[in-house]
Parts: C-alpha cells; sequence; structure tokens
C-alpha cells in the first residue's frame, strides 16, 4: 500500500492536499496517508540548509516521512539530509511555480522524482500586480491613512500632485511568463500600451498577444510604469539596479511583486527622493521581512504588503490539485505531467516496466 506524506502548512493545508488525492484516485485505492503541518506563513520562509525559501525542521520531516514513498508540500525542506534519512521515498510533489525547497541533486541521487505546479498562483499574482499599479498610481495607501488621522488630501486634485492612468500608458512587463502574460492581457483591456523583456520568450508568440517584445534598457526607457514578473536565477540577480534604473522616465511607477533579489533595493530611496521613481510598490523583499529600521518605510510615495500576492483560497485548491493530479499519475504508472528531473523517471518508467 503507498503511503503519502501531506506536508502542508497554514495556507495549503495537509486536507487539501489529502481531499484532492482522494478525488482522483477514488475511494477503492489502497493509499494510506500521514500529515505534518509547517508554519508558514505565521513564520516566514527562508533557508534551510542547501535549500531557499522553506519552513520546518529537517529532522521533523525525516521523522513524518518514515515510510512513505509519496510525499507533497508546498514549502517542506527536502535537504540532502532528508534524502540520505528517507530510502522508501520515490516522489516528492512541490505545489509551487519551481521546487526551490528541494535539493535536487541530491532527489535526483537518491532517485527521487519531484514534480511541480506551474501556474498554481499565475491568476492571483497577475491581478494584485495590476492592483498595487493602480494603487500606487493613485497614491490609494497614503490617501487612505491620512483621512483617518484626519487629513483631508485636497491636494491631490491639484494638476501637480494628480495621479495617472493606466489607459493609454506603456507598461513595461519584465518577464512574460504565465504571470506576465496575464497581467498584458488585463493592461491591454485597460487600454495600455504593453511591452516586455524576456529572452526566453517567442516574439511571434508574444506579439500575437498584441504586446511588443523589447530589449530591457528600451523598455525601461519606454515605460511609465514597470512590473517585474521574472524568475529568480543568477542571471536575474539585481537584473534592475541603480545603473539601468536610471533610464526611467520621470515620475515612474515600479512594482515588484515576483522575487526580491530581481531587484536592487539599496538605490531605491535616492530615486524616491530625487523624482526618478514617482511611486514605488513592493510585495517581495530582498530581506523578508525588513529590518524595523528599513529606509523604505520612511521614503515618499511606497505602497508595501506582506508577500500577499498569491494569497487567494483558489490559489491554495489550485495548487493541491495541480499536483493532486501528478501524484495519481504516478500511483497508476504514469508520468507526472511537471517532472523537474525527467531523468530519473526515465530510469524508475524503465526499471519496472511503465
Amino acid at each position: 500500500m503507498p503511503h503519502v506524506l501531506a506536508a502542508g502548512d497554514l495556507f495549503v493545508t495537509p486536507s487539501l492536499f489529502i481531499d484532492a488525492i482522494k478525488a482522483r484516485t477514488g475511494p477503492e485505492a489502497e493509499v494510506s496517508f500521514s500529515e505534518l503541518t509547517l508554519p508558514w506563513p505565521i513564520e516566514p520562509f527562508g533557508p534551510v540548509g542547501s535549500v531557499n525559501e522553506a519552513s520546518g525542521d529537517p529532522t521533523a520531516l525525516i521523522g513524518a516521512l518514515a515510510g512513505a514513498e509519496v510525499a507533497v508540500t508546498q514549502m517542506a525542506p527536502f535537504t540532502a539530509e532528508v534524502f540520505e534519512s528517507s530510502p522508501d521515498l520515490r516522489l516528492i510533489s512541490v505545489c509551487r511555480g519551481g521546487p526551490v525547497n528541494v535539493d535536487l541533486d541530491a532527489a535526483t541521487r537518491a532517485g527521487v522524482i519531484v514534480s511541480f505546479a506551474p501556474g498554481r498562483n499565475a491568476v492571483a499574482a497577475a491581478e494584485f500586480a495590476v492592483g498595487l499599479m493602480l494603487t500606487a498610481m493613485r497614491r490609494v495607501v497614503i490617501a487612505d491613512a491620512d483621512l483617518k488621522k484626519g487629513t483631508w488630501r485636497g491636494d491631490y486634485y491639484t494638476y501637480d500632485n494628480a495621479g495617472s492612468e493606466l489607459d493609454g500608458a506603456t507598461v513595461g512587463l519584465i518577464g512574460y511568463g504565465a504571470i506576465g502574460r496575464i497581467v498584458a492581457r488585463i493592461l491591454r483591456a485597460f487600454g495600455s500600451t504593453v511591452v516586455t523583456f524576456d529572452p526566453y520568450a517567442s516574439a511571434e508568440a508574444i506579439a500575437a498577444d498584441g504586446v511588443e517584445l523589447v530589449e530591457l534598457e528600451d523598455l525601461l526607457r519606454r515605460s511609465s510604469v514597470v512590473s517585474l514578473h521574472a524568475r529568480l536565477t543568477a542571471e536575474t540577480h539585481h537584473l534592475l539596479n541603480a545603473e539601468n534604473l536610471s533610464l526611467l522616465p520621470v515620475g515612474a511607477v515600479l512594482v515588484n511583486s515576483a522575487r526580491g533579489d530581481l531587484l536592487d533595493y539599496a538605490p531605491l530611496p535616492e530615486l524616491l527622493s530625487s523624482g526618478r521613481l514617482g511611486a514605488l510598490a513592493l510585495d517581495v523583499y530582498d530581506v523578508e521581512p525588513p529590518s524595523a529600521d528599513w529606509p523604505l518605510f520612511a521614503a515618499p510615495n511606497v505602497v508595501l504588503s506582506p508577500h500577499l500576492a498569491g494569497a487567494t483560497k483558489q490559489t491554495a485548491e489550485r495548487a493541491a490539485n495541480i499536483v493532486a493530479d501528478d501524484i495519481a499519475a504516478y500511483l497508476r504508472g504514469d508520468r507526472p505531467r511537471y517532472v523537474a528531473n525527467p531523468d530519473v523517471w526515465n530510469v524508475l518508467s524503465e526499471r519496472f516496466g511503465s
């Protein structure tokens, strides 16, 4: 009887995983389950051993994995130590756009398939990014805080201080994956001209969406609003920095709801005080949470949220459903749809004649 560990958290709970898997395997399936609940998001994720953006203790995870052939999680820290101590494990399904909390090399050495869930939060993150744009461009957060303190900001209706519209604006999207593409669709409905920088995207496919593919410098020069939607890699670390941010038109709005280290945060206070940046909206940070003396807390025209872009009930349900499909496929002897280390699947399928 296959045993599945549902290592959930307070967002994608163990019960969401288990119910989704049972719905796909049916009541007659001989599958047993155990649960582990991790402290995220009440406690922030972070590096754990050899992995990033993880939550929980590897020792506790090792104990929970005893006898498990399959594990499903969002945040559990699957380090090299975990693989060395879990000989029965054959599949990990991670309900995220990439399995950053899994030591993929160690998984491959151990013969463990790793699957993941691209696009699970694309709609939520895209809607949130557009919401940040509007909030920053129209000073919603600042006006709300002032009004609650008894200050009526009539000066925001003066010409010099009035906000701007998305209709007719050129918006630059850095990254044109699942999230960027939805953002582009929403913006075009607003009447925006959308340009994007993505070295891995197809110019023909982007053109079919009514979006123009451009170089990064061109995007920064042309865009009154810039929004980040790229994956964080060694190549994209500090993709936006003091040098290229100086190319922005005066008063531009910058939004980052992707990953903190895509953006060099050090030059942002000066860019805001000089007016090069008219407003800044952030959902992610180079250190999460930021320290109490973080300079941007005191900077003008800044909108901040605590890494909430993907936080919808639909995201949690969608994430559980995507990985449940892959687990059900594996239990039938079929290849999971989204596999990060396909060589392991090839070896196992040959061994078992799948």
